[in-house]
């Protein structure tokens, strides 16, 4: 149905055809049949169904040449291509950086350089492929547990076990170094955490592990794990060490939980004696330099000044008696009455 009317399945009707007439099938060609006619003589068939949706889908495609070219003569399939590779050029070679990101250009599989933030071009992939890496995500690493079946105990530097949980805070810095120097960055990072923790802890003793010195042994071991992480180049910055729990083991707690109550009252004792001591000081500070005063004054008057004194002295004296005796020349000051009634003769006048 599809060769009717065409002269053979390659369409060689007429001329151009690749026969030894020039092109035209000869007269005992079985190609070269009369066309059929309808059922009772009617003439002979129209164009079939499937001959109608193949022409009005090259008419959809752009026409003539069996639809496979445009209107220009180009192949439609070029276009396609072009319109393949034009998006693969876009979305592997023009890539956007946010502010808070890196990206980390990979050539061939080796680093070539690292993207800064806004719109960048690269080759397209696969020469090229872009790792984008957050560098102001802050990670947290959470080591040992609170719960009392996953202990993680320590030597301190008195021999005794203490229970710590504690957690670390880190950002990277450098994203190259970050993916290639280390097999497993993020596991290197505990790692040398826990060795940082265990060899801050066995310096100091058990009462400074769980009391006091913590500040300082979350300092000591933030900067000791930068240290030994900048040697590893692995591109990472610790922000900090937080100790959440220091406690002695299970099996002991309850001793040590009265040792340290028995330590605070000790330590509220001290500090009440040093409040009094301080009080002590202040006063006797002050009537050291009251009576420097005086003593300069004295120097300038040493008779007006030392009678001063004695009538402040007899003032703070007699202020807290109910009689006050006054002497004046010639007058005598009290009647010695218990004297005389012992000296008096019987039957006196009275």
């Amino acid at each position: 149905m599809l060769n009717e009317g065409k002269g053979g399945p390659w369409g060689g009707g007429g001329s151009g055809g690749g026969g030894d007439d020039g092109g035209g099938l000869g007269p005992d060609s079985p190609w070269n049949q009369p066309p059929r006619r309808r059922p009772g003589g009617k003439g002979p068939f129209g164009p079939s169904a499937l001959d109608e949706l193949l022409r009005r889908g090259r008419e959809r495609l752009g026409g003539g040449n069996g639809g496979w070219s445009g209107h220009e003569g180009r192949p439609l399939w070029l276009w396609g291509a072009c319109i393949v590779i034009a998006l693969w050029l876009v979305l592997t070679s023009v890539h956007r950086i946010d502010p808070q990101e890196r990206g980390v250009v990979v050539r061939f599989g080796q680093y070539a350089a690292t993207l800064t933030p806004g719109m960048r071009f690269t080759l397209p992939a696969p020469i090229d492929r872009v790792k984008i890496v957050n560098i102001e995500d802050i990670r947290v690493k959470d080591i040992g547990s609170t719960a009392a079946e996953a202990q993680n105990l320590m030597l301190t530097g008195d021999q005794n076990l203490v229970d710590l949980a504690y957690s670390v805070r880190w950002n990277i810095r450098e994203p190259e170094l970050y993916l290639f120097e280390l097999a497993d960055p993020d596991a290197t990072v505990t790692d040398v955490a826990e060795s940082a923790m265990r060899a801050e802890i066995a310096r100091v003793s058990l009462s400074d592990a769980i009391g006091p010195q913590r500040s300082q042994i979350e300092g000591r071991v933030a900067q000791r794990m930068q240290e030994i992480l900048d040697g590893y180049h692995a591109g990472v910055v610790i922000q900090g060490v937080a100790i959440k729990q220091a406690d002695p083991p299970a099996a002991v707690v309850d001793a040590f939980k009265e040792v340290s109550a028995a330590q605070q009252t000790a330590q509220t004792y001290i500090n009440q004696a040093r409040a009094y001591a301080q009080q002590l000081d202040a006063k006797a500070r002050g009537e050291a330099a009251a009576f420097d005063r005086v003593y300069a004054e004295y120097k300038l008057a040493p008779e007006v000044t030392r009678r001063r004194m004695y009538y402040e002295t007899m003032e703070e004296v007699l202020a807290k008696t109910d009689k006050t005796i006054v002497e004046a020349p010639n007058v005598t000051p009290y009647l010695p009455l218990a004297e005389l009634k012992r000296t008096a003769p019987a039957g006196g006048t009275r």
